[in-house]
């Protein structure tokens, strides 16, 4: 009817940075600041002391010191182009996702300390009165994210209500810090100088944090900054070298591959099953508790790889052992069922413990999980490869799976728990592709 239909001329092609509403070097310079400003409101430290209306304050403050100084770098520059609305609406919406993400993040840690997991193991130094109020700070308290342990006796007269807690003396610090997986030492007692500096220096060892109450060792102390645990203050003497942000891509990591894998096994996974059910009697998956991180006990998942009743069967062949000391092995170990025997052959049977990585049990890459009764018999040093999350494979799976020696065991154990790190998992876990694909699983 003589109309035409409007025209677009604008082609991908002309979309340039002139026309976005705000030019990306200032959201880089935003987000510089940002991340600046909330490390000077002391955000990236440990805010589990602090209340959360604490946090989203000082979030809310830092939001705002990077919007003015983006305002102000927008003037300096004589930027007329941009609309302030554009930047006020940056600046809201910004605040709204950090306010919402952190106040997520620290319910989600509240539910975990109160299930007793991620929290720090905490050995009060002294058994003073003041030492069992820190005590029932702790205990009474798990939104405080630590877990109590015990005291450490400074040969000084201990309280009656404290003596139940004692776990050893000043001289069995390291010892205790060691086999406790203790996390956090505080000196809630005057003690002589030469005792605090060799304190420091164990916990410098050991990679422990070490705190004091304020007023015992100012000389100690001049710069520190006072934190608060509950209500007590506390001073630190020594922090921990602290991996927290790679050990949180490390979960990430774990938790996104776990995921991936269970679903695109989701059909050979149930074709394993059945078979086992059709081949054999007992249930499809065997579960045994064992030691995780820190001592915790969990339920782990493998696939039904022997008889119902293997483990009443293993005392009668303890001297057919083929592997030394704490560790439990026969190469033709009869109780093996004929569908188990390809499952070990290609480590399929490990397959259901990528729910327990998913879970946070395990990970994907680490120690293997030992039970109870082998950590019995660990002697101090061993107790360091339980420091971190259990594994699916592990550096012995890939060099060493078939040597007999329990000392080689741990002792690559221990090389992975000093020296990890992503590109160590990801090589790792190359090589187990490699031993599967190969067929050489016990």
């Amino acid at each position: 009817d003589g109309l035409t239909a409007p025209t677009f001329n604008m082609a991908p092609s002309d979309w340039t940075v002139s026309s976005l509403p705000l030019h990306p070097g200032y959201l880089v310079f935003f987000t510089v600041t940002l991340l600046l400003a909330s490390r000077r409101e002391g955000l990236y430290g440990p805010l589990q002391t602090h209340s959360l209306w604490h946090e989203l304050r000082r979030t809310i403050q830092a939001c705002f010191t990077a919007g003015l100084l983006l305002c102000g770098g927008m003037y300096v520059m004589h930027n007329t182009a941009a609309s302030r609305a554009v930047v006020a609406y940056l600046l809201c919406l910004t605040t709204l996702f950090l306010c919402s993400l952190r106040s997520w993040w620290r319910y989600s840690l509240y539910r975990r300390y109160e299930s007793g997991l991620d929290t720090r193991n905490v050995l009060i130094v002294g058994s003073s009165h003041i030492a069992e109020i820190v005590r029932r700070q702790i205990s009474g308290n798990y939104r405080l994210g630590r877990t109590f342990k015990g005291f450490l006796s400074t040969d000084k007269e201990t309280q009656p209500q404290a003596a139940e807690f004692t776990k050893g003396s000043l001289q069995q610090l390291a010892e205790i810090v060691r086999q406790h997986f203790i996390d956090e030492v505080i000196i809630a007692e005057k003690c002589a100088t030469c005792d605090v500096i060799e304190m420091i220096e164990t916990a410098r060892d050991l990679d422990v944090e070490l705190l004091v109450i304020p007023g015992f060792y100012d000389q100690l102390t001049p710069e520190a900054p006072i934190e608060y645990l509950g209500n007590f203050p506390v001073a630190a003497l020594h922090r921990s070298n602290s991996k927290a942000i790679a050990h949180f891509f490390k979960r990430v990591w774990d938790f996104s591959v776990s995921l991936l894998l269970l679903t695109l096994l989701s059909p050979t996974l149930l074709a394993i099953a059945a078979w086992i059910k059709l081949t054999s009697e007992g249930p499809v998956l065997y579960s045994s508790d064992r030691v995780g991180k820190k001592g915790r006990i969990f339920r782990c998942l493998k696939f039904r790889t022997m008889v119902a009743n293997a483990e009443a069967l293993q005392h009668g062949l303890r001297e057919h052992n083929e592997r030394d000391s704490i560790l439990f092995k026969i190469k033709n170990d009869p109780r093996v069922t004929s569908a188990g025997r390809i499952l070990r052959k290609y480590s399929l049977d490990e397959l259901p413990q990528l729910l327990n990585v998913l879970r946070g049990d395990m990970s994907l890459v680490g120690p293997r999980p030992p039970i109870a009764s082998e950590v019995e018999r660990y002697q101090l040093q061993h107790f360091r490869r339980l420091e971190v999350l259990p594994g699916l494979t592990g550096l012995w799976q890939v060099r060493a799976r078939q040597d007999p020696s329990f000392e080689r065991y741990v002792g690559l154990d221990l090389a992975y728990v000093e020296n990890w790190s992503f590109w160590l998992d990801l090589k790792i876990l190359v090589r187990t592709a490699e031993v599967v694909l190969r067929g050489t699983g016990s």
